[in-house]
């Protein structure tokens, strides 16, 4: 059996089971393969969740990667941040960390932002749809270590691989405005207890042009870094190191890319580290 078909198997098993609709979705899947309808797709988690997406296989990636596979391992990593823990989610995409986040913690505060206007129209309507509006705050903005403008690659179908790692694609590009990293972090009043980063390249800006103080209320933070030229994990490391926050667990994906997880306080994990 070939590694395509093998995923194939593992994301039919995975629809079914974790998904309320999971046998309408594998219908409307199979329909958007060859008439290119529906072309929206929506997804209903067992413990009463609504995601809804372009029907495209790169906005679907996430549903999956947080609702199913638990990528992030919200659970194990965000369960002692108390009663009323404020969280950062840059690179909100459709807003599955943020409507995950926010359900398992009912006194929690999320601010999320995204970059691209057609993926951020979506992380609205997910926020309204779960009935988040006030506790999820979505922004349609970018974040950067300087407030400005942000040119990334957007092919207007909520793909997970909008940003600025694609620009020399040759696909089509969006230029938004963007906040600094420094006011993102305490845009609630307060710093982030919790910041998550997933922004395909931006997090060497956004972090690395930031000043280690800002970061000093913040007690976890966990991202995707990827392989974007010039720039390395190591790099990430050494900043987050002298905002006195320490490497948890990292697990490698490929060269370059990868999730890390760090905490300010001491935090064990239930799972071998990988790297």
């Amino acid at each position: 059996m070939t590694r395509s078909v093998t995923f194939a198997a593992r994301r039919v098993q995975q629809t079914v089971s974790s998904f309320d609709n999971g046998p309408r979705l594998l219908v409307d899947l199979a329909r958007q393969a060859v008439t290119g309808r529906p072309e929206e797709i929506t997804f209903r988690t067992r413990d009463g969740a609504s995601i809804t997406i372009p029907n495209r296989p790169g906005a679907r990636v996430p549903i999956y990667e947080i609702f199913v596979e638990d990528e992030y391992r919200i659970d194990w990593f965000t369960s002692d941040l108390g009663e009323s823990p404020v969280a950062l989610d840059i690179g909100a995409h459709v807003g599955c960390f943020a409507v995950a986040f926010a359900r398992r913690h009912p006194g929690s505060r999320v601010d999320a932002y995204e970059a691209s206007p057609s993926t951020a129209a979506y992380l609205t309507r997910n926020v309204d749809d779960n009935h988040l509006t006030g506790r999820v705050n979505a922004n349609h903005l970018a974040v950067q270590a300087v407030a400005g403008q942000l040119e990334l690659a957007d092919n207007g179908a909520a793909s997970g691989h909008n940003g600025v790692l694609h620009l020399s694609e040759g696909g089509p590009t969006v230029t938004v405005q963007s906040v600094a990293m420094s006011e993102a972090l305490h845009v609630s009043g307060r710093s982030a207890d919790l910041v998550k980063i997933d922004t395909e390249g931006g997090e060497y800006d956004m972090v690395l042009g930031s000043d280690p103080a800002d970061w000093s209320g913040v007690r976890r933070v966990v991202l995707e870094y990827h392989n974007l030229p010039g720039h390395s994990w190591e790099q990430l490391e050494e900043f987050f190191t002298r905002a006195g926050l320490s490497l948890i667990r990292r697990d490698r994906f490929s060269t370059g890319l990868g999730m890390a997880w760090l905490s300010r306080d001491p935090l064990v994990d239930p799972s071998p580290i990988t790297d």
